[in-house]
């Protein structure tokens, strides 16, 4: 790939040792957090990039924002970022850039199989350059001969998944809505059923606390229960973080996606999934051989 050195460019291995310095930086997309409610105003997500210097582990940019509309909104992991006037921090051992909302901008690109030049989003404050075309051109002819990592763990199917592990979950999304004020339930789907739950109960039990069908207070519209799929389990993935706001809103139903580090637990005799503070989000890009791979089936 060209040298960036001409155009300010900082690639993220020379990115990590310009501690406190403002850097541009061109990375593609690992994951995104779940966009939340900081402890203050702002709404707040961490996406993950590499480039072609610095593939793994990769580095965490922190972005801040007045509302969740304008975070990044990546469509696909694999997707390239654009970042202008970002800081290098550390805390701890960790090196991360931060976005900050008074001065940095941002760009989302499609990824390697993406052929055109315009962002399919960008903060308001983006000025885009004739020049950048060379170096997105560069990032996306590297990105076709390099494997996404995938994570520490194996992608599981729902038919695998176990009681109280960090799994990740390659998965459907259905639906999702606030089944209670405050509280987002996620509907998702892989064509495999869960593991059969045994269930320990008395009949005179059952009789005065039936096992509940459903986790949701109300059930969902026939309308939305139409749409989903006759076969296969449609596991219920809640969020486990206290009061924090998450914008799950923003899900897109009908993408697949990667749940990393999510938990699974059984609740009053069914399988549901938390989302906690640690999961990440990464959306599989419909060439993701997974992907095709499900459709087929």
């Amino acid at each position: 790939m060209a040298s960036r050195d001409n155009y300010r460019f900082l690639q993220i291995v020379d990115a990590i040792t310009s501690i406190n310095q403002k850097v541009n930086l061109l990375g593609v997309v690992v994951e995104i957090s779940i966009p939340k409610q900081s402890k203050g105003t702002d709404c707040f997500c961490a996406v993950k990039i590499i480039d072609e210097s610095y593939s793994s582990p990769g580095i965490s940019v922190n972005v801040f924002a007045e509302n969740m509309e304008k975070l990044p909104h990546v469509e696909s992991a694999g997707d390239i970022i654009q970042l202008s006037q970002v800081v290098m921090r550390t805390r701890g051992r960790e090196v991360y850039a931060l976005f900050s909302k008074q001065f940095s901008s941002f760009a989302l690109f499609e990824g390697k199989y993406g052929t055109n030049f315009t962002p399919y989003q960008a903060s308001q404050n983006f000025r885009p350059r004739d020049q950048d075309t060379k170096f997105i051109m560069g990032l996306r002819k590297w990105s076709v001969d390099h494997q996404l990592d995938r994570g520490t763990n194996e992608s599981l199917s729902l038919e695998n998944i176990r009681v109280g592990e960090r799994l990740n979950l390659m998965c459907k999304v259905l639906h999702a809505c606030e089944v209670t004020e405050n509280e987002w339930m996620i509907f998702v789907w892989d064509g495999t059923d869960t593991p059969p739950v045994t269930i320990q109960t008395k009949l005179e039990d059952e009789l005065k606390n039936p096992i509940p069908l459903q986790l949701e207070s109300f059930p969902l519209s026939r309308e939305i229960l139409c749409t989903f799929p006759a076969v296969g389990t449609v596991l219920r993935i809640i969020a486990d973080q206290g009061n924090e706001r998450l914008g799950l809103h923003l899900l897109k139903s009908g993408r697949w996606v990667n749940f990393v580090n999510v938990v699974c637990e059984l609740h009053a005799g069914l399988w549901r999934g938390l989302l906690m503070p640690f999961t990440k989000l990464r959306y599989l890009p419909n060439e993701d051989p997974f992907v095709l791979q499900s459709q087929r089936s």
